[in-house]
């Protein structure tokens, strides 16, 4: 009887649940047709737009549409849809974030809405994508695959990120609010750069979690503060909860700039941060506050209540690709914690991906896997429960799908946001310099060398997370002899818990050259288990200034300095209202 009970009750949440996202949508629906009667202008409808995941772009008339994926986990079915999302709305492309989510582009605002309904049929989301909000909930790739993992933190992820969709607290903050598990040893998902991170943790045979606050990146970038060093993992909820009522209150509501939740631990200090959060807790557990549910529905962060059959990939052909594989099967697979299992990480350039490749990796995952793809937060598709004897048939699938790339997590494997193709703050066009980067890149063979990574942004507000890169790079621009020139700020030693020093700007097209000399630099000087940043500290910032100085102004400018990454008509500085910070 209880079963039955606990079935009723999942159905009646997941009902009440379809309901109101069906009926957000056309409210949205309401406002956008009022605004493009003019009815509302841009600030009366920005709001309307930015809560349910949708940007504005530098193109006039067209949106970016931030898909949600809980977890990073979504369903074969989920992953299907999502391509037909491409094919009929957005050019038939999309493009995988560092927080784990989807994005669209050009799309025109008139069909928006039948975007989020066609993304409502398979449980999907855009809501508090965007906006001061708490975003998307992103969580290990390898969460219960990884053999050293404490315990599988999915459904804590996606169980917090349901408890806090569509509440009054949590869709109006100060500013954006971000939360992150991890479960695997190396701390994949960077939870010292979220607002709160959660480790996972074992005591006493108790589940819980290591919990960190007040990270983040941005122009002023800063490291979380360890608030818990255990809490019960079915309490999650309810200590998150306090952060935030902690955050609506006291988050400086006045200037966006300095909106976050690293400024009130900044400007109040830590003590009373960690007070003022107890404070809250305790109010919680005495007069109640948004509780832990006990499921999620159906599809909801790629949840399967039934895990369907998993594929052996026996019907995969095989192909004659010895030359590569092996190549790939050492950087891209890894074993699975359940035996004869292995984890496939499938490169994406830039994170960007067709429809038919996305259609594909659906298939994949059904016929070789458990019928789910995870995100990583370095925007690869992940892969699991691979036969061991079936990894070559799927090296074959993928190399039919352009995605058989070796180097997953390595350092051609360059971490870029969307920057000025279509983002009204970027300054440049980073998954231009991406491209660039990474045929240069994959010809490394120094194995140290290769386990360096390199994220880069269009700007200065972090969204391809460049302060934690071994290399990073964000955009800027300068003016020489007159005309408008687009530059990279290079820094160098970041980490997941320490950031990048900054060493200099230099021209976008120089940057593959700044690269390469301060690579070859690393492998003449580096000392035997040195890491890469304990070697830039070594060196002080002033020995790279030195190394890359002729690049930062040439003597003699080609014509191409004038043009960034992927164009072909010469840069001009262009910027619209920014809303990623809104």
């Amino acid at each position: 009887m209880a079963a039955v009970e606990t079935l009723t009750n999942l159905q009646i949440v997941a009902e009440e649940y379809d309901k109101t996202v069906r009926e957000d949508i056309e409210r949205f629906r309401e406002a956008a047709h009022e605004f493009l009667a003019n009815n509302l202008n841009d600030d009366q409808f920005r709001p309307h737009r930015l809560r349910r995941g949708i940007y504005s772009q530098r193109q006039a008339g067209v949106q970016m549409i931030r898909t949600k994926v809980p977890g990073g986990l979504l369903t074969s079915a989920q992953m299907r849809q999502l391509a037909q999302i491409a094919d009929d709305f957005a050019g038939g492309k999309g493009h995988l974030t560092t927080r784990q989510n989807v994005q669209y582009h050009f799309v025109p605002l008139r069909q928006v809405p039948d975007v989020l309904h066609a993304l409502a049929d398979v449980r999907m989301t855009t809501r508090e994508a965007c906006y001061n909000t708490v975003r998307n909930v992103t969580a290990c790739p390898l969460a219960g695959l990884h053999p050293e993992e404490p315990f599988d933190v999915q459904p804590y992820a996606r169980r917090l990120a349901f408890a806090f969709l569509h509440r009054e607290l949590t869709d109006n903050l100060p500013r954006k609010f971000k939360v992150a598990f991890s479960g695997c040893p190396d701390d994949c998902m960077a939870t010292a750069i979220n607002d709160v991170g959660l480790r996972a943790v074992i005591r006493d045979g108790v589940k819980g979690f290591r919990m960190t606050v007040a990270g983040g990146l941005g122009p002023l970038p800063t490291e979380a503060k360890l608030l818990h060093e255990f809490i019960p993992a079915e309490d999650v909820v309810a200590h998150v909860e306090a952060v935030i009522r902690v955050f609506n209150r006291h988050g400086n509501r006045g200037n966006k700039n300095k909106a976050r939740l690293k400024f009130v631990l900044r400007e109040r200090g830590f003590d009373w941060l960690r007070a003022t959060i107890e404070e809250e807790y305790q109010d919680i557990l005495k007069n109640g506050g948004i509780p832990m549910p006990e499921e999620v529905p159906a599809g909801f962060g790629g949840f399967q209540p039934q895990p369907p059959p998993r594929g052996t990939g026996e019907l995969l052909p095989l192909f004659n690709t010895a030359a590569d594989y092996q190549a790939w099967r050492e950087t891209n697979t890894q074993p699975q914690k359940q035996a004869g299992y292995s984890i496939v990480t499938v490169k994406v350039p830039q994170g960007n991906l067709t429809g038919d490749q996305m259609r594909g990796l659906a298939d994949l995952a059904d016929r070789a896997g458990d019928a789910a793809l995870r995100f990583s937060m370095n925007q690869n598709v992940v892969l699991a429960y691979v036969p061991v004897g079936a990894l070559q048939r799927v090296f074959g699938a993928l190399k039919t799908l352009g995605l058989a790339d070796s180097g997953a997590g390595e350092i051609s494997d360059v971490i870029t946001c969307p920057g000025a193709y279509s983002c009204n703050l970027a300054l440049t066009k980073t998954m231009g310099l991406g491209a660039a980067l990474a045929p240069v890149l994959a010809k490394e063979t120094d194995p140290v060398v290769r386990r360096l990574k390199i994220n880069s942004s269009g700007c200065p507000n972090s969204c391809g997370q460049h302060w934690i890169g071994d290399i990073g790079f964000y955009g800027n621009a300068r003016k020489i002899d007159g005309r408008e020139v687009p530059y990279y700020l290079m820094l160098l030693g970041g980490t997941q818990e320490q950031f990048g020093m900054a060493v200099q700007s230099l021209p976008a097209r120089l940057v593959p050259t700044a690269v390469e000399r301060v690579l070859a630099h690393f492998k003449a000087n580096r000392i035997e288990g040195e890491s890469f940043r304990q070697y830039v500290q070594r060196h002080k910032v002033e020995t790279f200034k030195k190394l890359t100085a002729d690049l930062v102004k040439p003597a003699e400018l080609a014509p191409e300095l004038y043009q960034d990454w992927g164009d072909e008509v010469a840069y001009s500085l262009e910027l619209g209202r920014g809303e990623c910070a809104a």
